[in-house]
């Protein structure tokens, strides 16, 4: 695997075990980072968030780096309960959102145009 500087996210394949969160390389299968939660939790949920990789556990949510495992920031969700999580958002690594809604906008601009005559 190329080295970290040069590692890209479109390299990489996440996985989340027993509150750990590894990423391997999707052509070699090899460990490129590792973290753990801090909180015990055998199931996690992940979302890879473009360049975010999104991850919930025992009522906590995470923000990782994607490209190399370091924490960017953390939430406990006080009061939420502790249930498993559904994660969503229109920043996936997928542009299909986003290139939905341009066509949607496209669509109704030309519509616009059309009706004005």
């Amino acid at each position: 695997m190329a080295n970290k500087a040069e590692r890209l996210l479109s390299d990489l394949v996440f996985a989340a075990l027993n509150g750990n969160v590894v990423a391997l390389d999707r052509y070699s299968g090899e460990i490129a980072w590792s973290w753990k939660s801090p909180k015990k939790s055998t199931y996690m949920t992940l979302l890879l968030d473009g360049d975010r990789l999104i991850v919930a556990g025992r009522g906590y949510l995470y923000c990782l780096d994607p490209l190399f495992g370091q924490l960017v920031w953390e939430n406990p969700l006080k009061g939420k309960g502790m249930s498993i999580a559904a994660l969503a958002s229109v920043n996936g690594s997928s542009n299909s959102a986003q290139t939905q809604i341009a066509a949607a906008q496209a669509a109704a601009a030309a519509a616009a145009a059309v009706a004005a005559g």
